[in-house]
């Protein structure tokens, strides 16, 4: 695969079907196609988190083709896929959603991965009237600008860190925090709120810093931090830089009882860090062993399976959030009767619903149109289990699977 390929895909390769995704008996004999653009992060630095926000847009995609497509108005429409890999660059973004605008002729569109990349595809998308389905983009402003086709699938960053340090408040009321986290769109959203946050539950803010996304040595943050006398520690941006940091922490023997990065710890992957992983927990917008009983749309162990079946992997949020993306805008779809944008985002706007991803509802009035009000955080956290490294849910104490595993060593 060439970094500056684009892909048209159609097809009905299912890896697992399942009923009651799309409504039956159209008369139509051949299928219409209905075009969803978006970029992917094939390349660079946002490489991991997006690659499984792009494994759930195609496991959505095949899941629906195979069982007949999306159904409105009479007509049956199977789904195309157009993308690009943007390589994490933000220009390349601009123009790229143009393209899939102007010459691929995308009916619909979804985000790229970050919050930084949809800021940049939203200019382009509200320009040409175009809805956009948001997925790994979080943060507040973006939402606040009066867009009026942006529809985001996650909490929203403002939101981000509050379960993890409710789950802290009920071990350490008074913990001394670290602040640390990258100097992205993303990541200081979520600093924002998480400072405010921090003091208004008692704890005390220590220590509180950004750092360059692409640092690779937390050896000054970290003796900082140690310095601060910190005892938990929240923050981080991606994978890249929240893998390296916590791998440093642990290196360094820094005194933490308590670690809550952002997006990092929730991949897969992360498992690989072995002893630096264990007990390090993320704010996630899905787990796997999530209990959602879904309005429609497969429940969350039919979901799971199905990725599990086509990618050999336990799916990540970021693959749950691509897949309901797609789940969403078919429901509007077809609640709307038809693929005009119009009726189409007034479907959107009236959504109130429950999937396996969880409760979904967005914000209508035009100072946050869009904004995602009805979806929750739950809280991971890696245990140890005998030899291996298992992911826990640990908050809400509702749906959690075990107890939060405290201090950290």
């Amino acid at each position: 695969m060439t970094k500056q390929h684009r892909w048209i895909i159609a097809g009905a390769m299912a890896t697992l079907g399942f009923a009651g995704l799309v409504a039956s008996g159209s008369s139509v004999a051949a299928a219409d196609v209905v075009t969803i653009g978006f970029t992917e992060s094939e390349t660079g630095a946002l490489n991991v988190d997006s690659i499984g926000q792009f494994n759930g847009f195609r496991l959505w995609r095949d899941q629906v083709n195979a069982a007949g497509g999306i159904t409105a108005g009479g007509k049956s429409y199977q789904v195309n896929l157009a993308f690009y890999d943007d390589q994490s660059k933000p220009d390349r973004v601009q123009q790229l959603y143009s393209r899939l605008i102007l010459q691929d002729n995308a009916d619909f569109l979804f985000s790229p991965y970050s919050s930084g990349l949809t800021a940049t595809a939203a200019i382009i998308s509200e320009q040409y009237g175009k809805i956009m389905i948001t997925t790994g983009a979080s943060e507040d402003k973006t939402y606040q600008l009066g867009n009026k086709y942006l529809y985001e699938m996650y909490t929203p960053a403002s939101a981000y860190l509050t379960g993890a340090l409710d789950a802290l408040k009920t071990v350490h009321p008074k913990a001394r925090v670290a602040l640390a986290y990258a100097d992205d769109a993303f990541a200081k959203a979520v600093a924002t709120a998480a400072r405010t946050y921090v003091q208004s539950i008692g704890m005390e803010l220590v220590f509180d810093e950004a750092y360059a996304p692409s640092t690779t040595d937390f050896g000054p943050l970290i003796n900082k931090m140690i310095s601060a006398k910190a005892d938990a520690l929240i923050g981080g941006g991606h994978y890249a830089d929240g893998a390296t940091l916590a791998r440093q922490v642990y290196d360094h023997k820094a005194p933490l009882d308590f670690i809550s990065l952002l997006v990092a710890p929730d991949s897969p992957k992360f498992a690989t860090l072995g002893e630096s992983a264990v007990n390090v927990t993320a704010p996630s917008q899905w787990a796997p062993q999530a209990t959602f009983k879904p309005d429609f749309g497969p429940d969350p162990k039919t979901f799971g399976d199905a990725y599990r079946k086509a990618y050999g992997i336990e799916p990540s949020y970021h693959a749950a959030g691509g897949y309901a993306a797609g789940l969403i805008l078919q429901h509007a779809i077809e609640q709307a009767g038809t693929i005009d944008p119009d009726k189409v985002a007034a479907r959107l706007d009236q959504t109130d619903v429950e999937t396996f991803y969880g409760h979904v509802r967005f914000f209508t009035d035009s100072s946050r149109h869009g904004l995602q009000a009805g979806h929750s955080m739950v809280i991971v956290q890696w245990q140890k289990k005998g030899d291996q490294l298992v992911k826990e849910v640990v908050w809400p104490r509702a749906g959690a699977t075990a107890p939060l595993a405290y201090p950290l060593h």
